[in-house]
């Protein structure tokens, strides 16, 4: 269908041998947003292409957010931060982005500032049904959708949804998706929130970064993926809280990740570990229970960690450790 359409505004002259081969093609529904409260910024993204992550969705810390997407000019994303870094607003940024592209009519493009200044743009020669509302914090876009109330539909879930910017973000992919999507369907998924300040260290100005590159539900799936990096959030205050002698809270952090996806070996293990550190070995054999019926391979690693000193328990509490599932 891409080579179709290619040809298509190739011989329309939409598009032209130029332009073509610096155009993927990612028809698709998006949103860039900022929080109001925290100033955490982001974007998300679901299409019926593969790895669409890897070209709509562009942020920075302290910068701002970028959605390039229907035939993508990829360069808008690093070009769009680069401009409104430089103290560009996102309008005077994305008029400078279009005003020598030559392919801009059939470009969908949202950017937006620190400060949840939003400015967009669909071009004239993007497939309906497409369209785009921004405003203070947000911007929807969507382009090759089955109808025409997809972007309204992803406003409303975002101002309507409460929680964190990422949690919003994907309640406003969902309505997208309810409101009848991608008139092709779904394949893939991509959610980035980044902190409102850059800290100098880039992989701790990383909130969020998630992606699905090719499922039958990636929305479904991106959904699951935060809810398991929420929980992985407390395991790690839970190591923080460790290395700070802070054992109660250390506990609690592990148990409330353990409790949000119960189903998680691991997790269950190392908390299971951590109570058999602090001596409350009667709370923690039901765990280590559990992990070796799962998957023996656990029992095998617990003389290691104990071997290492990340297991401090005697060798007699080791030998009641390992007589669990006989």
């Amino acid at each position: 269908m891409r080579s179709i359409l290619i040809c298509l505004l190739l011989c329309s002259g939409i598009l032209s041998s130029q332009t073509f081969y610096k155009t993927p093609f990612a028809h698709t529904y998006s949103i860039v947003a900022v929080d109001s409260v925290t100033g955490e910024i982001g974007g998300a993204v679901q299409s019926h292409w593969f790895s669409v992550g890897n070209l709509v969705i562009w942020a920075e810390s302290g910068v701002g957010a970028v959605a390039t997407q229907s035939f993508v000019n990829v360069s808008f994303g690093p070009r769009g931060l680069a401009l409104m870094k430089s103290g560009m607003t996102p309008d005077d940024a994305l008029a400078e982005l279009l005003s020598n592209d030559e392919g801009r009519e059939v470009r969908q493009v949202a950017l937006i500032n620190a400060d949840g200044h939003s400015a967009a743009f669909t071009g004239s020669n993007c497939i309906s049904e497409a369209g785009h509302r921004n405003g203070r914090y947000f911007s929807v876009q969507a382009n090759l959708m089955l109808k025409s109330t997809v972007w309204a539909a992803m406003e409303e879930a975002f101002h309507s949804t409460e929680g964190p910017l990422a949690e919003r973000m994907v309640a406003a992919l969902e309505a997208a998706e309810n409101e009848g999507g991608d008139i092709r369907g779904k394949q893939s998924a991509a959610l980035l929130v980044v902190d409102a300040k850059p800290s100098g260290e880039i992989w701790k100005d990383r909130k969020v970064d998630l992606r699905v590159e090719d499922h039958a539900e990636p929305i479904h799936e991106i959904r699951r993926l935060l809810k398991v990096h929420r929980a992985y959030e407390h395991m790690n205050a839970g190591d923080h809280a460790l290395e700070k002698g802070d054992i109660k809270g250390a506990l609690e952090a592990y148990g409330t990740a353990q409790q949000m996806i119960p189903e998680n070996v691991e997790m269950k293990y190392w908390h299971a570990v951590t109570l058999a550190n602090q001596q409350l070995l009667d709370r923690a054999l039901p765990l280590f229970e559990e992990c070796f019926r799962v998957n023996r391979n656990w029992k095998i690693l617990t003389p290691r960690i104990h071997s290492a000193n990340l297991l401090t328990v005697s060798d007699a509490q080791l030998k009641e450790i390992l007589a669990l599932g006989e």
